[in-house]
């Protein structure tokens, strides 16, 4: 999710990226850096922190030229730093790359590299690809960013200048998203619309697999193999807010959207290439420590927390360790339990959530080993934590958490199979499975965003109510919890989520008739134990929405109004599936009763006070 913008023409240069990267500030970032070729040759200038910071430091010694790429940073690979900022260079400073996404084998390619005489400065993956280049460079560009590709795995957006034909600015785009901008003697490239809409509204949208070389004057469309392609132009009609948007109405739409990318994006290059195991080689638990643990304390506050109840479960079911999972804010007052056989999971989308943060140096005190699952790589829990598994859902806008939580769902996964690969509590055969299912869960989020409508439907009749009801068992009972959460964050529907074998112990007198019950049915274990719940509320006149897999709706639809059927995946998964249509539930009725999406009353998107 960071920004790129890259320019070629006869305007000011440096204005041109700086204008561009400022109107990628909405994706978030931690860094911003530009480079451009002047009389002196390629010049880059970078800084930590905001585009201010970029800008004070042109001050007075701006960079003028005829072509430029630009960056804004989101860390993933080493903090946020001046060094760490993009644009990267080779040694010989000839060279430089921009880039979004991941290269996941860049740690044996540097290795490589280093061995052959490079150095490097930086801890990023990105330093990697300007080397690359430097090396298979023998006097055309376009050639040697083709053969630099072809040692990389993993998602790059790329934009790439060299001193050698300062003529020539050139694009690549696999699995991370490039735009190119057609002007009037310039041409422009982008990681998002709204870089270059000031400027043009002619743009090349290009697939993964393709790349751009621009000039001034052109532009020619190729697939990295260097088969030229022609496509039609597509003609922008947005306005500046709804390109920020990317097309969608609000941030919160745009980014339940975004989850098949993130959920990719935090799997990819923590499964091995055979497809069949995890791999985790950002931890520093070594295989002993692993198997001594004893217990498990997750910690954590609100969807963060309910993203903790998933990972119990996973973990207790894949490892057989006993975990509990704790609020944040209460954790420090129950006098926990720890000891140097505990591992301690802190989760924080932030990474700054004051409560969580305590309670983690409250762990540490007591020489708990500390692993952090967060969305951001310098934040203070990253960087006090023994261990970090960093979420690379991109930065979110709306305050209404859903790709950040969606994501720690699938780093719970990936460390609950890890951990039992290490312990041998499941056979390869076994974790081979569910990192096949897990890698077929971004599809399967895709269909059930293609056909709303059903939700849409429902979520504005449930905007007449004042009350509602969630309830389900097992996993579904923690996906309940996060469903209500995000309901009466942004809808303000007063909403409670409940174990479904609870009803019978005082939920019942609250059911009357008319009243929305919303009941999750996924998990086969307890489905009939939950069909019993579901007619218990039935028989009580309540209006019942089920969340189920389509063959049991036809069942279910004899105890319920109607059925919302998500695809079919292992029961352990689920939760990665189902909470969807609870996401675009809670959106569709907050613009039914016309709130404010993005910006829920009274709430901050990280909570920086106890």
């Amino acid at each position: 999710m960071c920004g790129i913008v890259g320019y070629i023409g006869k305007k000011d240069t440096q204005a041109v990226l700086i204008e561009g990267l400022k109107k990628l500030e909405y994706r978030g970032y931690d860094s911003a850096g530009i480079a451009v070729f002047t009389n002196q040759g390629l010049q880059i200038a970078k800084a930590q922190g905001r585009l201010a910071n970029l800008e004070s430091k042109l001050e007075g010694t701006p960079l003028v030229g005829s072509a430029g790429i630009g960056h804004t940073r989101w860390a993933t690979h080493g903090k946020p730093s001046d060094v760490n900022s993009h644009p990267h260079t080779d040694n010989s400073h000839k060279f430089s790359v921009v880039h979004n996404g991941i290269v996941e084998n860049y740690l044996e390619l540097k290795d490589e590299l280093i061995s052959q005489g490079h150095h490097f400065v930086s801890e990023t993956d990105t330093e990697v690809i300007s080397h690359l280049i430097a090396r298979e460079y023998d006097g055309d560009i376009v050639k040697a960013v083709q053969k630099a590709i072809g040692y990389m795995r993993g998602a790059f957006a790329l934009g790439v200048l060299t001193e050698y034909e300062p003529d020539k600015l050139v694009a690549v785009r696999q699995a991370s998203p490039l735009i190119i901008g057609i002007g009037e003697g310039e041409n422009f490239i982008g990681s998002d619309i709204p870089a270059i809409l000031q400027y043009t509204r002619k743009v090349y949208i290009l697939n993964d697999g393709e790349m751009a070389v621009l000039t001034q004057d052109s532009v020619e469309l190729m697939t990295i193999e260097g088969n030229f392609i022609s496509r039609e132009m597509i003609h922008v009609d947005w306005d500046a807010v709804t390109a920020e948007k990317g097309g969608f109405e609000h941030f919160m739409l745009k980014e339940i959207h975004e989850q098949p990318k993130a959920y990719r994006d935090t799997m990819r290059g923590r499964i091995d290439e055979s497809g069949k195991k995890v791999v985790l080689p950002e931890l520093k638990l070594t295989a002993d420590q692993i198997k001594n643990i004893r217990n498990i304390q997750i910690i954590a506050c609100g969807t963060a927390y309910h993203a903790g109840l998933v990972g119990r479960s996973a973990i207790e079911s894949l490892v057989r360790i006993p975990v509990e999972t704790d609020v944040a804010s209460e954790y420090r007052y129950r006098s926990p339990i720890v000891t140097p056989e505990t591992l301690v999971i802190v989760v924080s989308q932030s990474g700054e959530t004051a409560d969580t943060l305590a309670a983690m140096r409250e762990a540490k005190a007591n020489g708990a080993h500390v692993l952090a699952i967060t969305n951001v790589v310098g934040s203070s829990i990253a960087r006090d934590a023994d261990d970090v598994i960093v979420t690379l859902a991109g930065p979110e806008i709306a305050v209404a958490s859903t790709k950040a939580y969606t994501s720690q769902l699938i780093a719970f996964y990936l460390l609950a199979l890890y951990l039992a690969e290490v312990r041998g509590t499941q056979t390869p055969e076994a974790v081979a499975q569910i990192v096949a299912a897990m890698q077929a869960l971004p599809e399967q989020v895709e269909s059930m965003l293609a056909k709303p409508d059903a939700i849409k439907a429902y979520a504005e009749h449930i905007s007449k109510h004042e009350h509602l009801f969630f309830i389900g068992r097992g996993l579904d009972y923690a996906v309940a919890q996060e469903g209500s959460l995000k309901l009466k964050e942004i809808s303000y529907i007063h909403s409670e989520a409940y174990a479904a074998g609870e009803l019978k112990h005082g939920t019942l007198a609250l059911i009357e008739e008319g009243i929305p019950v919303i009941a999750l049915a996924t998990q086969e274990a307890v489905l009939e134990k939950t069909v019993s719940n579901i007619k218990e509320v039935n028989a009580r006149g309540a209006d019942i929405m089920a969340i189920t897999h389509e063959e049991n709706v036809a069942g279910l639809l004899k105890s319920v109004d109607q059925a919302f059927a998500i695809p079919k995946t292992l029961p352990l998964l689920t939760p990665a599936l189902s909470v969807v249509p609870l996401q675009l539930l809670s959106y569709y009725a907050s613009l039914a009763r016309g709130n404010d999406v993005d910006k829920p009353r009274n709430l901050a998107k990280s909570v920086t006070v106890e």
